[in-house]
């Protein structure tokens, strides 16, 4: 007598997964990362006070990826990888700026 149970909704469905997953995983936005690349503000990233609820507490921080790892060696590892290469990439060039992308528009 069991019946044939009816299959539930998938993921695709739910509003509210899509929009907790889209935020979970957030880095830093590009003209944000140009910024913090600049030798002013690499100071500021590079001697982070211990923070115990940051991976590595805080201490290993990759600026152009907006990463903290665990320890030195997962950071040297990192640095070494194409990930990285493509992120030190687009972090050094210049982002637009708003009347750039309102020039574009007007056409």
């Amino acid at each position: 007598m069991g019946g044939v149970q009816r299959r539930k909704g998938t993921k695709g469905k739910n509003k509210n997964f899509h929009r907790t997953f889209k935020t979970r995983h957030y880095k830093r936005d590009q003209d944000q990362v140009h910024e913090d690349i600049k030798p002013e503000n690499q100071e500021k990233w590079l001697n982070q006070e211990v923070n115990e609820d940051l991976p590595g507490l805080g201490q290993y921080y990759c600026i152009p990826c907006a990463r903290y790892f665990n320890n030195d060696e997962s950071l040297k590892t990192h640095q070494t990888t194409k990930v990285h290469k493509k992120s030190v990439k687009r972090a050094n060039e210049k982002p637009y700026t708003i009347e750039e992308a309102e020039e574009c528009g007007k056409f």
